[in-house]
């Protein structure tokens, strides 16, 4: 299963990127996660479906020092990633 998210909010520069890869990791989960120009965080997560809905959970508090305001959720085709990554 992939879902593709935009999280929108007070979400780069506050180690947002980092606690998702560890939070992916610790779920199994893989795809990658990195920061837009406009300010949102875009990922795409592959994995079973309670780890992805466990991840969506997460991503709506997000870690210390940020402030998550909403979340965009899609359907995405699998790509077969192997880990997961951060990306510039």
């Amino acid at each position: 299963m992939n879902r593709r998210i935009k999280v929108h909010g007070n979400v780069q520069g506050v180690f947002f990127r980092k606690n998702t890869q560890q939070k992916a990791v610790e779920l199994g989960l893989r795809g990658w996660v990195k920061n837009e120009e406009d300010g949102t965080v875009s990922l795409e997560i592959e994995g079973e479906l309670h780890s992805i809905l466990a991840m969506q959970s997460w991503l709506r508090l997000g870690p210390p020092d940020s402030s998550v305001e909403s979340l965009e959720i899609s359907n995405g085709e699998d790509q077969g990633y192997l880990d997961f990554l951060i990306l510039q």
